[in-house]
């Protein structure tokens, strides 16, 4: 039976009434209802194309055909759970193996990012007996109950902070404790998760694992300083801890030269456990937790079998081999190369001539344009940003949306084939934006006079 189409204006009153208010929905004021996309482009009902700067989770863009067909393909054979032996799950665990550091050999295929954080909080305590966790502020790591206790971001807003979490400073050079100015910001922050363990050891309590996203997003679209993540894992390790590295956000390629966020840190750090989520079945749901022998041994060891029905099936494994096929052979971590620099370079000078960017920063096509309305401050501009994202989408058929603790930093995590005329459009259409803007407000100020 055909379905029936809806008008915009039904779909958005039964959506109201059908679906809970807390799955809200992008541009709430004036919903965009997108009924197909290709590539890095979204379609609405009556044909009006827009460009996505959001949908990280679309990795090699939307509707790709090879995924599509390699996921029809399988569906059309088989689709059991993975207790049947099965070759795709396998030659999946092979190649993902293939782009990670040697040690982490084991996999466990879920469904989510939640599900592969949940997992490795499951893992971390069972290999180290212990309990607590520290995390980074600002953090968001999943929506299960146990991901909120461990997500500042979420927490902070409902029951608070459990006392087996700990928080350590955002390793912000923007606006964070150590800056741009600091002689070693990497050593410094990591000094303050030292502190911090020390801390938790004089309340007779111990580190189970020390919980990161390889690049803080929700935070704000975060680079991390040089030689951080090594000097943690050292301390947290003397500690008895693990390393986790969540890169659910950033895996895969996203951040150009390297495959995996983490590896930006130095060819020689490697944490002990990995998750990996959102584009890893270009918006089929599939995630991964990836760890070493001697951490899957204590899992194993504990007696109690470890099954998920959905996860790693031949339909899931059969689409993740494909996205990987992709990566390859449409070059696009070179492509997040270049036009994530060209992109950087554009939105830099964009700097140079509007005071209201405070900051631009990134790597590949994960980037972020931190508005402020006083440098030396650093004020969030927050409703600035916001008036930019609902013109953008208004004017221009651009989705761009905002992070950060005061949702002041516009982001950019667009599909991988995201090309390099699209990178001068955003910029050409916030550059309007901001002119007008300044505009506005000088008639204001003149009329205030």
């Amino acid at each position: 039976m055909a379905q029936e189409k809806l008008r915009k204006e039904e779909t958005l009153a039964m959506r109201n009434r059908l679906i809970g208010q807390s799955c809200r929905l992008f541009y709430s004021e004036d919903p965009v209802k997108i009924v197909r996309a290709r590539g890095q482009y979204l379609f609405d009902e009556n044909g009006k194309r827009y460009l996505d700067c959001i949908s990280n989770v679309q990795h090699v863009g939307h509707c790709h055909p090879t995924i599509t067909k390699a996921a029809a393909a399988q569906m059309d054979v088989l689709n059991t759970n993975s207790r049947f032996l099965h070759d795709n799950i396998v030659l999946y665990a092979d190649r993902l193996a293939a782009t990670l550091p040697q040690k982490l050999c084991v996999f466990y295929f879920v469904n989510s990012g939640s599900e592969a954080n949940d997992l490795a909080l499951r893992l971390a305590r069972q290999y180290t007996q212990h309990e607590d966790v520290v995390v980074l502020d600002h953090a968001y790591h999943g929506h299960l109950m146990s991901l909120i206790d461990i997500s500042p971001y979420k927490f902070r807003k409902l029951a608070g902070q459990k006392e087996w979490v700990h928080v350590a400073p955002l390793p912000d050079t923007y606006r964070g404790i150590y800056r741009e100015d600091h002689p070693d910001p990497g050593q410094a922050y990591a000094d303050t998760v030292k502190d911090l363990i020390e801390d938790v050891h004089k309340k007779g309590r111990k580190i189970s694992a020390f919980f990161a996203e390889s690049l803080p997003s929700v935070g704000g679209q975060i680079i991390l300083p040089q030689g951080y993540f090594p000097k943690v894992a050292e301390y947290v390790r003397s500690a008895g801890g693990v390393f986790v590295a969540d890169e659910v956000q950033t895996g895969f390629g996203r951040v150009g030269h390297h495959f995996w966020a983490f590896q930006l840190q130095g060819d020689d750090f490697c944490p002990d456990i990995v998750t990996m989520g959102k584009p890893m079945g270009n918006g089929h749901p599939l995630a991964c937790v990836a760890t070493t022998a001697e951490i899957a041994g204590a899992f194993t060891a504990n007696g109690v079998e470890y099954f998920n029905t959905f996860g790693g099936t031949p339909v899931s494994c059969a689409i993740g081999l494909a996205v990987l096929d992709v990566i390859v052979e449409e070059d696009l971590r070179g492509n997040a190369v270049r036009v994530g620099a060209h992109l950087k370079d554009l939105l830099t000078k964009l700097k140079a001539r509007h005071e209201i960017i405070g900051d631009v920063r990134g790597v590949g096509l994960f980037l972020g344009v931190e508005l402020v309305t006083d440098r030396e401050k650093k004020t969030p501009a927050t409703e600035a940003a916001a008036h930019v994202v609902k013109r953008l989408k208004e004017e221009d058929q651009i989705c761009v949306s905002t992070d950060g603790p005061w949702e002041n930093v516009l982001k950019f995590k667009p599909p991988m084939c995201f090309g390099m005329e699209n990178a001068e459009l955003v910029v050409q259409c916030i550059d309007r934006i901001l002119t007008d803007m300044k505009a506005s407000d000088l008639k204001l100020e003149k009329e205030d006079i």
